[in-house]
């Protein structure tokens, strides 16, 4: 999607040269020839009960509304089908004027979390995340949490579900429907001793400890095809996969391993990027930070052939060579062998992140997060973290960026471009002032449309 502006002299100058700090630090809307985006809320809309409830992804259905998940602890106010006060899967559907057509719950008795949601090419929806639990809705658990995948119909009915998992902490992050119909999961694997792991993967070595890069393969029903883990002998989560031109993957996250699968670490937690091929034997494996933490969340393709990856850092030395402050958004842009093309830091001097990331359609993207800041790249803040929007070019030159919320917390997780050339942005809200209408207790799921 491209950007309009009424200023004749403004677009002139925005062909003639790239955007500047100044230009940066604006929540004007970026200007190009084809486009009536104007970066303005047409709504903002709240979501939950009394307790604590967030959205963790949003999709665009086949018929043009939207679909949230996240999770819900709540028993009041939009929830309507839960009895106890753990933490559930939680489902919306929504219109395109972000009207509620209804909601669903899905766990057992204890702790359930939604991490990512697609819809799939027949209309149902999948999400993953992870279970403690082995009743009501979790068919079954082994160990702490396992990774639990639900498929449902197009109106939320459960059609089957699966958990994976082994004795320790296992948890999804993503998943993609493959090019076959199939599904392939990304998360990490915490198995609780050698046998376990022994179970995830036959080749098997004791070098591998902490918790690992975790990717299954599943069929079009949820039976597993394969699965690998990789890493070091350190921490290791993936957080998102995309499926590659040739049916490989690349999965990304975060590793502060220094041996066994990981070559290059520079301190600390890296963004760890690896390419496996379509039976999941690894092909390229890179690391890219500085000596404090970095985590990649999210990765896009680029549509020629490159990838863009958004995380944030804490660093300022190492790969980092332009650091604002505290904690910035950290994006990168990779070829299809890892090799880093660009690198960019966006924020101010307090502590920024980034979450989620969409390709439009004009091939800028659309990144979204929070900032606690109101300097450089930052145009506002209106209370301690705001929800946070970027527009980036190919370059990752920052073409628009805007902070919405009220006086308290407010948090993106996940954007899209819808059908109509509009953005919507879902996150968590503590705010009930400014851009927020209202608070229905502790923390809600927070949808936004921009126009």
């Amino acid at each position: 999607m491209n950007f309009f502006k009424t200023s004749t002299v403004f677009i002139i100058l925005i062909n003639l040269i790239s955007c500047s700090k100044d230009n940066n630090n604006t929540n004007e809307p970026v200007i190009t020839p084809d486009s009536e985006f104007q970066g303005e809320i047409e709504w903002s809309k709240t979501f939950g009960g009394s307790n604590e409830d967030s959205a963790v992804s949003v999709v665009e259905t086949l018929d043009g509304g939207y679909a949230i998940a996240g999770f819900t602890q709540s028993l009041d106010g939009d929830i309507i089908d839960k009895t106890a006060t753990d933490s559930d899967y939680w489902l919306l559907k929504l219109n395109q004027n972000g009207d509620l057509l209804w909601s669903k719950t899905y766990g057992g008795t204890n702790e359930d979390s939604a991490t990512k949601l697609i819809q799939a090419t027949d209309g149902g929806f999948v999400i993953v995340g992870y279970s403690r639990s082995n009743d009501e809705d979790v068919s079954t658990n082994a160990g702490l949490q396992d990774l639990w995948m639900i498929k449902t119909n197009v109106t939320g009915e459960i059609s089957w579900e699966k958990s994976f998992g082994f004795g320790g902490i296992d948890q999804a992050f993503s998943v993609i429907q493959t090019a076959n119909n199939g599904y392939f999961i990304t998360g990490f694997i915490e198995a609780a001793d050698i046998n376990d792991r022994g179970k995830a993967n036959k080749n098997v070595t004791t070098l591998h400890g902490g918790s690992s890069f975790w990717g299954i393969k599943l069929d079009a029903e949820g039976n597993q095809e394969w699965n690998h883990y990789f890493g070091g002998t350190g921490n290791d989560r993936g957080y998102d996969v995309i499926q590659t031109e040739d049916e490989g993957y690349i999965m990304i996250g975060s590793s502060e391993s220094i041996d066994v699968n990981i070559t290059n670490n520079n301190g600390s937690y890296d963004f760890w990027i690896i390419k496996i091929n379509s039976e999941g034997a690894l092909v390229w494996e890179k690391s890219f930070g500085g000596s404090q933490i970095d985590t990649s969340y999210t990765i896009e393709a680029t549509g020629d052939g490159k990838y863009i990856i958004v995380g944030d850092t804490r660093s300022n030395d190492g790969y980092i060579t332009d650091a604002k402050g505290v904690a910035d958004l950290w994006v990168i842009q990779i070829d299809t062998t890892g090799n880093l093309i660009w690198q960019k830091s966006i924020g101010g001097t307090e502590f920024d992140t980034g979450r989620g990331i969409h390709r439009m359609d004009d091939g800028n993207f659309i990144l979204t997060g929070n900032t606690r800041s109101t300097d450089q790249d930052v145009s506002d803040n209106k209370g301690q973290a705001d929800l946070w929007n970027i527009i980036i070019n190919a370059n990752g030159d920052i073409l628009w960026n805007e902070t919405t919320g009220g006086s308290a917390n407010d948090i993106g997780f996940s954007c899209i471009q819808t059908s109509d050339k509009k953005i919507v942005v879902v996150g968590n809200s503590e705010s009930n002032d400014f851009d927020i209408p209202n608070n229905k207790g502790s923390k809600d799921l927070l949808i936004i449309k921009y126009k």
